[in-house]
């Protein structure tokens, strides 16, 4: 849908960026150089997430020298997914690029992605087929494509590349936190929304250091469990927690009834174990079914929402 603002840019590009000063200008420069291909306007926006480096002024100096360039600034480290975010509320574009700061991903590739994203589809993730990055990283990043592909049920090779096209009623349907811009493409799927990926060409990181550590492999896990649970249970909680509830009460319920024929055949039940595991599975099964019948209600407050309804009336 076309955006409806006077003189509103056709194309945002959103950068996060912690400390990158090094590589902040020439980005600026080989979006410029790229973008001027695709005949479309556009404007850059430059998320700082708590840079310590000088990388702050370095944006403000290029939004000075460019009109195009606006530069917003987290008081402190929030992540990428925050300044994605942030990024997401403020583009005006029609097309929102996102990537990287780092170089890695070459701004060249945006009008390929463009052309591709032409074809139909609403979403495009740039797929590294072939990685400049030492195997600590590629090979956990194999591992976590691999299982979030099979998992999610979306078949791309690189849920984590930085480079990724969207048309703007993607971002304006989804809403990102923790490390959840890793699983974008599966939230955008979730929606309905087409998603495919393209290849593009990564290259080493020439300036700075990379800013993912080992600690961000569990919470990538942690957001990854609340996806996959949000994309199967959002709308029928019961069918989680009424499930499990039902298992386990179930068992909780034979066990009783075993050992009430027992009770019958006169058999003593009070110093039995078997009785306090029937009871207390029986009461756990009640509350997760009981736990179920509320997350419904509370779902049912949200049913009458906002459906992934696609304009077929667009009229530009």
């Amino acid at each position: 849908m076309k955006s409806t603002e006077l003189n509103s840019p056709e194309i945002t590009v959103i950068v996060p960026f912690l400390n990158e000063q090094g590589t902040l200008q020439e980005l600026h420069d080989r979006v410029e150089s790229a973008l001027s291909t695709t005949g479309k306007t556009f404007e850059m926006l430059l998320i700082d997430d708590g840079s310590s480096d000088g990388s702050l002024e370095t944006a403000l100096a290029i939004s000075k020298a460019d009109p195009r360039v606006r530069v917003f600034s987290l008081r402190k480290n929030c992540g990428k997914a925050a300044a994605l975010q942030i990024g997401f509320e403020q583009a005006a574009g029609d097309y929102i690029f996102t990537m990287d700061a780092d170089l890695q991903d070459a701004p060249e590739e945006l009008p390929g992605l463009l052309e591709k994203l032409e074809e139909g589809w609403d979403m495009i993730s740039g797929w590294k087929i072939k990685r400049n990055d030492p195997l600590s990283k590629t090979i956990p990043s194999k591992l976590f494509n691999w299982a979030t592909s099979k998992i999610a049920g979306i078949r791309l090779h690189d849920f984590n590349c930085g480079l990724k096209l969207y048309r703007r009623e993607v971002i304006k349907e989804i809403r990102i936190y923790g490390e959840m811009h890793r699983y974008i493409p599966v939230l955008a799927n979730q929606r309905g929304f087409r998603v495919t990926e393209k290849p593009v060409q990564h290259y080493a990181r020439k300036w700075g250091k990379t800013k993912y550590g080992a600690s961000r492999l569990l919470k990538g896990l942690l957001d990854f469990l609340t996806v996959i649970f949000l994309q199967r249970y959002l709308r029928r909680p019961s069918h989680i927690f009424g499930g499990v509830g039902a298992v386990i009460g179930g068992i909780g319920f034979f066990v009783a009834v075993y050992l009430t024929i027992l009770k019958i055949c006169g058999q003593a039940l009070g110093n039995r174990p078997l009785l306090l595991f029937s009871v207390l599975f029986i009461l756990v099964g009640v509350q997760l079914i009981s736990l179920g019948l509320l997350g419904e209600m509370l779902a049912a407050q949200q049913r009458e929402e906002r459906f992934p309804l696609r304009n077929l009336d667009d009229k530009k």
